[in-house]
């Protein structure tokens, strides 16, 4: 392994391993207000797709089993008062209701006498649902008064919101920090510090990542901390663009960030035999679905047209690179995924992931558009761990806090 290669402090691998979870404490015949990720899409006023209720449901029904009176929260979208009616959650209450089979008390209110009234009345297997934390201004700007008043509802705080994690709002970092009694995490954020934490901090070797979607200047200090600990670095999508103008490639009328391209020069020159780019792309003269699509070589982009997805060539490369491979970080497609004739790329990727698995490979997929292209490709359940957070999981893997999490009570 590259002598460059360094592990993560101490401090880190405390703060993402080191968290209590729902197994930690005791929660009969408390009142625990947990925060979920419901940020569901609605449509015709009902929910569209329940995935997010679905990956709460082992917490919500453990803490429901052992006794719990449950208070949960929850954003939806971005209403910017409580006047954007269309993002109540009506809706998510019905279906989660369906979902464990029993009555969800859905409040109109984030907090509130009637909020405190209600709470104080919930017994044990009873289950409420406030209203959209961000119908209330402080959610956002984590508000101390607000925080302290969702801290009085409960005796315990549950965090299962990963996709949130990387946001110090009232309903996560602030709450947990004014509870007077036990922070802790649900089983779908253990879940997710498990498999990301262990790729922070003490990754299987050969350790390859993946990286992709439009633009490097969202994933340089990524890049920068995955240059510290993975093997290899496969770069694909628009953001391979860049890297290779930065190697003086003429680019035809695809998106290359100019602003970038310094960042790509250092990088390539810190690490030109780890960073893998593509050799060929799928080109066409127009960004449309029915575009006709070309594989060129990378050398030779025609002058007007733009490069939309990796090419066969790259595929073979890419699939040589992750031979043997013991851990593989993804984040980001490798072109344009919501076009069929540019979607090639990322789905052959991600069925190659499927079968490096089922070869006894840990592949971790970085949420956001990297989870929306391995469900697109129907590949969701072969892989190790789909992450809940687009956000969340980059900022974890590049290395950062997450308030979140921090705001946890640590084991001890």
């Amino acid at each position: 392994m590259d002598s460059r290669l360094r592990g993560n402090d101490s401090r880190e691998k405390k703060e993402i391993m080191n968290k209590k979870t729902i197994r930690d404490v005791d929660v009969q015949g408390k009142k625990v207000l947990v925060r979920v990720d419901f940020n569901v899409p609605l449509r015709d006023g009902v929910v569209a797709d329940d995935g997010r209720i679905q990956a709460a449901l082992p917490t919500i029904n453990y803490l429901l089993d052992n006794g719990a009176a449950l208070i949960l929260c929850t954003h939806l979208g971005r209403p910017k008062s409580p006047a954007d009616t269309q993002f109540a959650l009506d809706p998510v209450a019905a279906r989660l209701s369906e979902l464990i089979h029993r009555p969800v008390q859905k409040m109109d209110e984030v907090v509130g006498d009637s909020v405190t009234a209600a709470a104080a009345k919930l017994g044990a297997g009873e289950v409420m649902l406030l209203e959209n934390t961000r119908f209330e201004a402080g959610e956002k700007k984590n508000d101390p008064a607000l925080a302290a008043k969702l801290a009085a509802l409960a005796d315990v705080y549950v965090n299962d919101a990963f996709g949130t994690a990387h946001r110090a709002h009232a309903s996560t970092e602030g709450v947990a920090r004014a509870m007077d009694g036990a922070a802790v995490a649900g089983f779908l954020m253990g879940k997710e510090l498990e498999a990301l934490g262990t790729a922070v901090s003490n990754p299987a070797h050969p350790y390859i990542a993946i990286m992709g979607g439009a633009k490097i200047s969202d994933k340089i200090k990524l890049i920068d901390n995955l240059l510290g600990v993975a093997d290899k670095i496969l770069i694909g999508g628009g953001m391979a663009n860049t890297f290779l103008r930065a190697m003086g490639y003429e680019l035809g009328s695809s998106l290359v960030e100019a602003d970038a391209l310094a960042e790509a020069q250092r990088l390539l020159e810190q690490a030109p035999d780890r960073l893998i780019l593509p050799v060929d792309v799928v080109v066409a003269l127009e960004f449309k679905a029915d575009a006709p699509a070309t594989a060129v070589s990378a050398q030779n982009i025609p002058a007007d047209q733009m490069a939309l997805d990796i090419g066969p060539d790259t595929l073979t490369l890419f699939a040589d690179a992750l031979n043997g491979a013991k851990l593989v970080i993804w984040n980001g497609p490798m072109g344009v995924f919501e076009f069929p004739a540019f979607a090639k790329g990322t789905n052959a990727l991600a069925q190659m992931l499927a079968t490096a698995v089922d070869a006894g490979t840990e592949v971790i997929i970085g949420g956001g558009d990297s989870a929306a292209a391995v469900k697109n490709a129907g590949l969701s359940s072969k892989m190790s761990h789909v992450s809940t957070g687009g956000g969340a999981s980059l900022e974890l893997l590049e290395g950062k806090t997450l308030p979140g999490i921090a705001a946890l009570d640590d084991k001890s």
